[in-house]
């Protein structure tokens, strides 16, 4: 089960001059909506002059949540492509955006694909890509006794982390990659008397 993803931890940037248009790209990392809301307000604001502003983001593990914006540009010349770049990374929780001066000369269909497709490349070069775990959480209850048993089969997974707290019985909250949480629940639920919480 692949449980891996790939996302960015800080912004980068790119610049292309194509017939006098600039294309000045931008990547940012992003976990909400919301995220990107901002941003883009902020960009709309900071180049207020410019024909257009041009953008695509993916959220999520699953890479399913995803937006285009052509802002202007005809139909599927900008945000497509700038997409087209995120998916061929493989990345996710990130927005791209890609501004445009225009320059006088018309580029066409083609040559809007391509000038924007090569910005947001550049955007993603000039940044780091990292790869994160997808993690599950799970909580478990059990009395003190149990905690030598439970500690034990911890040990074995060295990527669990994990919080206590053992005022009357003991409560744990483990984080643990997704693809071990199975056979993480099958070892901890075989101790006679450690639950784990819905």
């Amino acid at each position: 089960m692949e449980d891996i993803y790939k996302t960015i931890t800080k912004p980068g940037e790119g610049y292309i001059n194509e017939k006098k248009s600039k294309f000045l790209s931008f990547i940012f990392p992003i976990s909400s909506v919301e995220d990107t809301k901002e941003i883009l307000e902020e960009f709309k604001k900071k180049y207020y002059d410019a024909r257009h502003v041009c953008w695509a983001y993916m959220l999520g593990h699953e890479r399913e949540e995803f937006r285009v914006n052509d802002d202007g540009e005809p139909s599927g010349t900008a945000g497509k492509p700038i997409l087209g770049q995120i998916n061929s990374s493989e990345l996710t929780n990130v927005l791209i955006i890609v501004i445009r001066y225009f320059g006088g000369t018309l580029l066409g269909t083609g040559g809007l694909i391509r000038a924007y497709k090569e910005a947001a490349a550049l955007a993603i070069a000039n940044t780091e890509v990292i790869e994160k775990t997808i993690d599950d959480t799970i909580k478990i209850h059990f009395e003190y006794v149990l905690l030598n048993d439970v500690m034990r089969i911890l040990k074995q997974f060295e990527t669990v982390k994990w919080t206590q707290d053992f005022r009357e019985s003991c409560r744990m909250e483990l984080v643990v990659r997704r693809s071990l949480t199975t056979q993480l629940t099958d070892m901890l639920t075989s101790i006679y008397g450690v639950e784990i919480e819905e």
